[in-house]
């Protein structure tokens, strides 16, 4: 419980009464000092009447009754941030580098493509992304044949993409112009010839072995010929 004390407040219209009395029932004098001293120790006789009269009062409330605090929430441990996940080395430094080159050229020929809405220049942007992935798996399988392909790295395939890219923001620009469409039509031509280049360059890297598999071929036939197998079928035999 809490004891509460509640000030009167008709004292204080004791003093004001005093006043209206003083100046406009008594017609008492107010234009001395000592006038107005007299009328301030009537104010307070009127004062301490009305407080004889009607005293403070005080009484008893009941307390509200106080809120249990809240717990603070335990700090939740933050996540670790996600690592990157590197890709696995072979072990050679010039072939983990290629296959991140093939990554990087990868992924810029899928957004080109998904950004090119022309159907030819398309199938044309997924042909060069196929034969390029094929053109690399190659000499990760046999870097020996990485000397074959180092034109087509530092050239061919970073000239493809800057040209894709030159004809992405030109046809993103939806005008129509001498520059515009002449550069684009320059470029729509030469994508036949790239494509084509693409593909010699992966045929290219299985010469070696193609004529390898002659010379097997060629040195079968004449063994078979010797034991006088050349030329029977297996029904024959």
């Amino acid at each position: 419980m809490a004891y509460v004390k509640k000030r009167s407040v008709l004292p204080i219209y004791f003093v004001g009464l005093t006043w209206l009395a003083w100046a406009w029932i008594l017609c008492l004098p107010l234009y001395r000092p000592t006038h107005y001293i007299m009328a301030a120790l009537a104010s307070c006789i009127a004062y301490y009447v009305g407080k004889m009269i009607f005293p403070d009062r005080g009484y008893e409330v009941q307390e509200p009754a106080q809120a249990a605090p809240k717990a603070e929430p335990e700090p939740q441990p933050r996540p670790a941030p996600k690592q990157e996940a590197k890709p696995k080395s072979t072990g050679n430094p010039e072939i983990d580098a290629l296959l991140v080159e093939r990554d990087r050229a990868v992924s810029e020929m899928r957004r080109l493509n998904d950004s090119i809405k022309d159907v030819k220049i398309s199938a044309q942007i997924t042909h060069l992304e196929t034969t390029t992935g094929k053109i690399i798996d190659a000499v990760v399988d046999k870097p020996s044949k990485l000397p074959q392909i180092r034109r087509f790295m530092n050239y061919y395939l970073p000239t493809t993409l800057k040209l894709l890219n030159a004809y992405d923001r030109m046809d993103a620009t939806g005008v129509s112009g001498a520059n515009i469409d002449g550069t684009k039509g320059r470029i729509e031509d030469m994508l036949d010839t790239i494509c084509a280049a693409f593909t010699r360059q992966l045929d290219d890297l299985y010469g070696q072995e193609a004529m390898d598999i002659s010379a097997d071929i060629k040195v079968m036939e004449q063994m078979l010929a010797q034991e006088g197998l050349g030329g029977m079928t297996i029904d024959g035999i």
